[in-house]
């Protein structure tokens, strides 16, 4: 396989990095590649436009834990994924860092055949009553997961994040398991790989089971 980026680093020393080039307002265009740099793990590993590392997953095919985390380059996670068990459809929650309590987000996996462009939508926990999750709406994600073409969507119908296949290059595809994350100043970086790891949950060929 076409090597990804060189300058990956797992080292307990290492500093966490920001995804933002700049303060400036630009986007920032991360390279998602669907492979833990651990060995005998699965998860994710993103890169930014200089081949920093500054996302990582390890523990995603970890099912007897029942959650995923999503860490910073220095390993601190960001991020907590869990299931929400004993409820009507693909409903998720997101916690900040560890914790187990309080979740931040919850995530829904739209299903509607007569809107088959919207994959999920991303609503305020604490705003979110039982059978009202789609009010509320902070995030509604379209497109195409498997064809790695997917828009984040704000409330306002503006673009915050984008997934996109990443181009070949000299001539080598890399397939559907590196791709690029394009993350708008107006959301945070953290939470837009965070809905990547949903999508990959919702829509992907290896999918994390939890037991219920």
């Amino acid at each position: 396989m076409t090597k990804v980026y060189p300058k990956a680093t797992t080292s307990a020393s290492a500093t966490a990095i920001s995804p933002y080039p700049d303060g400036k307002g630009n986007a920032a265009i991360l390279t998602v590649w669907k492979k833990s740099l651990l060995l005998n793990c699965n998860g994710f590993t993103v890169f930014d436009s200089k081949g920093d590392l500054v996302f990582r997953v390890d523990n995603y095919m970890a099912s007897n834990k029942g959650e995923i985390v999503l860490m910073d380059s220095a390993g601190k996670p960001l991020h907590t994924i869990r299931r929400k068990r004993l409820s009507l459809g693909d409903n998720w929650m997101v916690y900040d860092g560890e914790t187990a309590v309080n979740p931040r987000f919850s995530v829904r996996k739209h299903v509607n055949i007569l809107n088959t462009k919207c994959l999920a939508y991303v609503s305020n926990y604490n705003n979110v009553k039982d059978g009202e999750s789609g009010k509320n709406v902070l995030y509604a994600i379209e497109g195409s997961y498997t064809q790695r073409s997917c828009v984040v969507l704000d409330k306002k119908r503006r673009r915050v994040a984008e997934i996109k296949q990443k181009e070949a290059v000299g001539g080598v595809a890399f397939g559907v398991d590196v791709f690029r994350l394009i993350v708008n100043p107006e959301i945070d970086a953290a939470l837009a790989m965070t809905l990547v790891i949903l999508l990959d949950q919702m829509f992907g060929s290896s999918r994390l089971r939890f037991s219920t």
